[in-house]
């Protein structure tokens, strides 16, 4: 067993995965700044820093606690916030991530998984689903920073022997996403719904997402960390779903209609998105395994189970 550092271990992603580390009986050590993150998220059996991943301090905690493995998910998470405040997310994505990056080579990390983006990666790509080696032209400065983030732990690899795996996730969804204020659509419309609030579709819905369980992402995380393999990984299912679709998978799975409203499209924004994962099943021997309808039930049960913004 290892003694294995999750920053932004009390996120959507970040806790589920706390969770499943400890199930293994891992040692698990959590850094996050609560910006996003929720404290009830906090798993109590893991040491919780509360501290932002820029800080000059995240140096003591490495040296204090000899971490074997860092994953890595802190980030700011929304892309239209990157549009609108471009240096705050270098700051945090880019920026951050090198203090962590930084703080595992000097502290002799086995290897660090850092939670990338497929969804943001490739642009506009040529062809769908989208294999790891097409070019990455992102169109937001979300997606730009995850990839130079990406570049830093190349280079180090390269030059320090520093070992990590970039997951490029599709569309994470599912329990603990809509708290907190992390943006997904699923969680979004899946917490109006039973609010009966309104939601919005911006565009004419007809664009499309891979959207992947979380504990599918999870599952990928732990392969991770036992696997030899270094680079990037796509996350994802393969599977392209409309927001229309999205929208009929929740409504069948409500039992009712959602109340719908549509605005203009957003900037920065892709109009299609897959990502061909045929790299992670042969490298991790891993799969996607909830599709969507499954997943959206087992996220509209949680959700009706806990309290969600008014």
């Amino acid at each position: 067993m290892f003694k294995i550092l999750v920053t932004g271990g009390a996120g959507f992603i970040g806790s589920n995965l706390v969770n499943k580390l400890l199930d293994l009986g891992h040692e698990v050590v959590v850094i996050d700044d609560l910006s996003s993150g929720k404290k009830e998220y906090l798993n109590p059996v893991a040491k919780f820093y509360h501290i932002d991943i820029n800080d000059k301090k995240v140096n003591d905690i490495f040296k204090a606690e000899s971490f074997d493995y860092v994953c890595h998910l802190a980030a700011q998470i929304d892309v239209r916030k990157s549009v609108e405040n471009m240096t705050f997310d270098n700051q945090v994505n880019v920026l951050g991530g090198i203090n962590i990056l930084k703080n595992c080579h000097n502290f002799n990390v086995k290897k660090i998984i850092f939670s990338s983006s497929g969804g943001a990666a490739y642009g506009f790509p040529d062809k769908i689903p989208t294999k790891e080696h097409h070019p990455t032209y992102p169109v937001s400065p979300y997606g730009i920073n995850k990839i130079c983030f990406e570049k830093y732990l190349n280079y180090y690899y390269k030059v320090f022997g520093q070992k990590y795996i970039a997951l490029r996730l599709a569309n994470v969804y599912g329990p603990r996403q809509y708290k907190g204020g992390e943006a997904g659509v699923i969680a979004n419309f899946t917490s109006n719904a039973i609010a009966q609030k309104k939601s919005f579709i911006y565009g004419d819905g007809l664009q499309t997402r891979d959207y992947i369980y979380v504990d599918d992402v999870v599952e990928a995380f732990v392969l991770s960390i036992q696997s030899d393999f270094i680079g990037e990984l796509n996350v994802g299912t393969g599977i392209e779903k409309n927001l229309l679709e999205v929208v009929e998978a929740i409504e069948a799975s409500l039992g009712s209609k959602l109340e719908i409203e549509y605005q203009e499209a957003k900037l920065g924004e892709e109009r299609r998105s897959a990502l061909d994962a045929s790299l992670a099943k042969e490298k991790l021997n891993w799969e996607a395994k909830i599709d969507l309808n499954e997943g959206i039930k087992r996220t509209i049960e949680w959700a009706s189970n806990n309290n969600f913004p008014s």
